[in-house]
């Protein structure tokens, strides 16, 4: 099968018919062999009567239907562990995203080689209080994946089936897809820029929330990449120079009262420096970041995945 379609949709009940015949257009135009995967994230609506009509008249249409709203990121892993597609796209169900661009997307990966092809949509038809967060996210995502995309969050993206079948994608991680894949050694990554429509129909059902929760979740992937299988080189260095500073400035103080007791000038004691105290509190802090390491590692060295490593190719 050359391309599988993956949509998440939730309360798309009105462009789920004329999504579904443009893809099936643009498919038939380019002789595609192909599928559609429908994941009804929980909707309220009648998007999975729809969804079930469809299939009737299109035999290349199949769905999965969440009990509750679990979110985008298990809706495309869901997709993901379904897809058959030698080349993978994702798309949003409220016609947004143009199929017309999945030709050049399929291109880009069976022809250039690329492993995965993110959407960017230069002129947005979205307000100045989405498109200005959205800017200053990519920004800080570009910072710190150093991934050279204008649009880390962009639905419209195209993949190699082994890109897929070997990232996990949970949380609300499916705005760092590329950054899953560079982590699991994937690292032709391009980008296309595609066209961006005006919603047609319904609202959109995301918040300034996000934003807030994407910049942690960022950190968090950050943090895992770096050190994931090895905490011990985070908190244990961490831990090691509070204390040693801790630990100096206890020294520091102690050796001046020893002085001016030698030199017959005044002195208070110890306990009387507020210095002797912000040195303990280091030392403490320091011992508390130094097990932590030790306990992370600990962990680390019993997950199952401690050694799943990524083999492209064996012979």
């Amino acid at each position: 099968m050359d391309i599988s379609v993956v949509i998440p949709l939730y309360n798309e009940e009105e462009s789920l018919p004329e999504l579904s015949a443009w893809i099936e257009r643009v498919m038939n135009e380019n002789q595609f062999s192909y599928e559609i995967i429908f994941i009804n994230d929980g909707s309220t609506d009648k998007s999975w009567e729809v969804i079930k009509s469809l299939k009737e008249n299109n035999s290349n249409i199949s769905g999965i239907k969440f009990r509750r709203n679990y979110g985008k990121s298990p809706a495309l892993y869901m997709g993901f562990l379904k897809a058959q597609g030698d080349v993978v796209i994702t798309m949003d169900a409220d016609l947004q995203d143009s199929p017309d661009e999945i030709p050049s997307l399929y291109n880009m990966i069976t022809s250039q080689n690329y492993d995965l092809v993110s959407g960017w949509k230069r002129k947005r038809y979205d307000p100045l209080s989405k498109t200005i967060p959205t800017k200053l996210f990519n920004a800080t995502a570009r910072y710190v994946s150093g991934i050279k995309l204008h649009d880390f969050n962009c639905g419209l993206k195209a993949y190699k089936k082994d890109v897929v079948k070997n990232i996990e994608v949970y949380g609300d991680m499916h705005r760092y897809i590329p950054f899953l894949a560079k982590n699991s050694g994937f690292k032709r990554i391009g980008e296309k820029e595609v066209h961006h429509q005006a919603r047609k129909y319904g609202v959109t059902k995301f918040g300034l929330d996000r934003f807030v929760n994407g910049y942690l979740d960022l950190m968090t992937l950050w943090f895992l990449s770096k050190f994931g299988i090895k905490p011990m080189h985070f908190f244990g260095l961490l831990g090691s120079l509070m204390f040693l500073l801790g630990f100096i400035s206890v020294v520091l103080v102690g050796f001046y009262k020893l002085y001016a007791m030698n030199h017959g000038m005044s002195y208070r004691l110890v306990t009387d420096s507020p210095y002797f105290y912000i040195a303990l509190t280091m030392m403490i802090l320091g011992t508390q970041l130094f097990l932590t390491g030790f306990l992370g590692e600990l962990i680390s060295r019993n997950s199952t995945e401690r050694n799943n490593y990524n083999v492209e190719e064996e012979i």
